[in-house]
C-alpha cells in the first residue's frame, strides 16, 4: 500500500463544510448571470488576453473546490462567450429555458447515467417518455424508435447508420460485421441543402463524402427535380439512401419534403429526413406545410438545443426499424444486459455507451410548457425573422439575398457602387468586425456565389429591440468599414 494514501475523509469533510457555500456561490452567480445576461455583450472583448491565465502548470498540491470553482467563474464571467443571450445569432442556438436549466442541473447533481435502466430507471424511463412526447410535438410517427444522442451530427450518425445498415442487409450481408471493403459504393442522393455534419458522418462511416450526388438547380443548392428523378432511374433498382433537408442553414430554405419522399418510395430507397432545428416548422399553422409529408421517411433527426430551448449537448434521432439500431449498434458482454432483457438498454442502440441524463431536461421543459408553450416559442422566433427582414428592406444601405420562409434571414451590407467581388469582400471584413465589436455573435457564409449575414432566431430570450439593435450596429460598423478604406 501507497504511504500516502487517498484523503477520502478530506473529500467528504469538504463536501459537508463547503456543499452549503457553494450551492449558496453557485446560485448568486447564476442569479448574477441570468439577471445580466440580457445586457452582456454576445462576444467578450480580447477573451484570449484573459485566457493567457489558464496557461500554467498542473499544480502539485490543489487550491481545493471553493478556489477553483471562484476561479471559473470569474473566468466564464470575463471571457466566456454570451451563448444563451439574446444576441447570439450566427449560430442556430436556443436558449435554455428555466425548467430546462433547472433539470440540466439536477442531472448533473445527481451524476446521472443512461446507458441502461439498471443505472438509472428515472433516466431511461424519462428518456423514453420524452421522445414519445417529441414524437406528438412533432408529428413523427408514434412506431419509431428514438433515441436521445449529442447532437443533430450523432443524430444523423444513428439515422445513417440504420441506412447503411438495411443497404449492405438488401445486398444480402452484415455491414456492422463484415464492414464495406470489397463491397460497391452506396449511392446517396440528396439536394444541394445537404448539410457539412451529414458529409461528416458519411465520412465517419467510410461511406464517403464525395458519395452524394447532388440534385441541385444552381449554386444556392435548391433541388433539381428533373434530375433527381432521373438519379432515382439509374439506380435500376438497387439500394440507395436518399437525404432530404428540412431546413438548410442559410436561408432556412426546405427540400420539397413530401414530394422527395414520394418518388423516393417509388424506387428501392431508404430516405433519411435531417431537421436538425427546421422540424420544428411543424408546430406552428404557419410553416407546417414546409414538413408536411415527414411521416414518410425512415429516420429523422432534429436537435433540442436549438428551437426546443434546452442546454447543451442535446440531439434526438427516430428510425423506423428499431432491429436496425440493434443490429448496427450491437454492444454485448457477459456483464452488460442482454438484447432480450425486458428493460431498457438506450446505449445499445445508439453511438454511445456513456450516457449523460440529458433526458431531464427534456422531459421538464416539455412538462413544464408542453405544445403551447414551445409553440409560442417557435412563432416568437418567427416573428423576429420576419420584423428584422422589415429592417433590413427598410434600410437603403441593407439589402435581404432569399425569401425567409421560418427563421434565418440571409442578407448583406450593401451601400452602392460596388461590384460583386468588391461586395463579398466588404461583407467577409464587415463579418470579423462585427465578432470583434462583440456586441451581436454573427458573421458571414455564402448564398449561392455570394457572402452574406445569416442570423438564426431561435432563442426564446431574443426581443425585438435586439434585432432593430442588429439592424443599427450592422449599419455603423459597415460605413466605419467604409470611411477607413476611404482614408486609406
Amino acid at each position: 500500500m501507497t504511504d500516502r494514501p487517498f484523503p477520502q475523509h478530506a473529500f467528504t469533510d469538504e463536501l459537508r463544510r463547503e456543499a452549503g457555500r457553494l450551492v449558496s456561490d453557485l446560485a448568486e452567480s447564476l442569479g448574477k448571470a441570468i439577471s445580466e445576461v440580457d445586457a452582456r455583450p454576445a462576444m467578450p472583448v480580447d477573451p484570449d488576453a484573459v485566457l493567457s491565465a489558464l496557461r500554467e502548470p498542473l499544480p502539485e498540491t490543489g487550491e481545493g473546490a471553493r478556489a477553483a470553482l471562484e476561479r471559473l467563474l470569474d473566468l466564464q464571467a470575463r471571457a466566456g462567450a454570451n451563448t444563451a443571450g439574446p444576441r447570439c445569432f450566427h449560430f442556430v442556438i436556443g436558449g435554455s429555458t428555466p425548467a430546462g436549466q433547472g433539470a440540466d442541473l439536477i442531472a448533473s447533481a445527481f451524476d446521472v447515467v443512461t446507458y441502461t435502466w439498471v443505472l438509472s430507471p428515472v433516466g431511461v424511463r424519462m428518456e423514453l417518455q420524452a421522445l414519445d412526447w417529441l414524437k406528438q410535438l412533432l408529428g413523427i410517427p408514434a412506431s419509431m424508435t428514438g433515441v436521445m444522442v449529442t447532437g443533430a451530427t450523432m443524430a444523423n450518425f444513428v439515422g445513417l447508420a440504420a441506412a447503411r445498415q438495411w443497404w449492405g442487409e438488401q445486398l444480402g450481408f452484415d455491414v456492422s460485421a463484415e464492414g464495406l471493403s470489397g463491397k460497391p459504393q452506396m449511392p446517396v442522393i440528396s439536394s444541394g441543402f445537404i448539410h457539412a455534419s451529414t458529409l461528416k458522418v458519411l465520412a465517419m462511416q467510410g461511406i464517403g463524402r464525395n458519395a452524394v450526388q447532388r440534385c441541385a438547380v444552381d449554386a444556392t443548392g435548391q433541388l433539381d427535380r428533373k434530375l433527381f428523378a432521373e438519379r432515382l432511374r439509374q439506380l435500376d433498382g438497387q439500394p440507395a439512401l436518399v437525404v432530404v433537408n428540412a431546413g438548410e442553414v442559410n436561408a432556412g430554405y426546405f427540400d420539397p419534403v413530401a414530394e422527395m419522399i414520394e418518388m423516393a418510395r417509388q424506387h428501392r430507397c431508404w430516405v433519411h429526413l435531417d431537421g436538425a432545428f427546421g422540424l420544428f416548422a411543424a408546430l406552428s399553422d404557419r410553416t407546417k406545410h414546409l414538413v408536411a409529408g415527414l411521416e414518410g421517411a425512415d429516420s429523422i433527426t432534429v436537435d433540442g438545443h436549438k428551437w426546443l430551448n434546452v442546454p447543451y449537448d442535446s440531439g434526438y434521432a427516430f428510425v423506423r426499424d428499431h432491429g436496425l439500431l440493434a443490429r448496427a449498434f450491437r454492444y454485448s458482454a457477459d456483464y452488460l444486459p442482454t438484447e432480450d432483457d425486458p428493460r431498457p438498454t438506450p446505449g445499445a442502440i445508439g453511438p454511445e455507451s456513456s450516457r449523460r441524463g440529458r433526458s431531464f431536461a427534456v422531459w421538464a421543459t416539455l412538462k413544464a410548457y408542453g405544445r403551447d408553450g414551445h409553440r409560442r416559442i417557435v412563432e416568437h422566433c418567427l416573428d423576429l425573422a420576419q420584423h428584422f427582414a422589415a429592417q433590413v428592406d427598410a434600410h437603403p444601405a441593407l439589402e435581404r439575398m432569399a425569401d425567409v420562409p421560418l427563421n434565418i434571414v440571409a442578407f448583406r451590407f450593401n451601400p452602392g457602387g460596388l461590384e460583386e467581388a468588391a461586395l463579398d469582400a466588404l461583407n467577409r471584413q464587415l463579418g470579423e468586425r462585427m465578432i470583434e465589436d462583440g456586441q451581436f455573435l454573427l458573421g458571414t457564409s455564402k448564398w449561392g456565389e455570394r457572402t452574406i449575414f445569416r442570423p438564426a432566431f431561435s432563442n426564446w430570450r431574443t426581443r425585438f429591440e435586439d434585432v432593430e439593435a442588429l439592424a443599427v450596429r450592422i449599419v455603423e460598423c459597415g460605413n466605419a468599414l467604409r470611411n477607413e478604406s476611404a482614408v486609406s
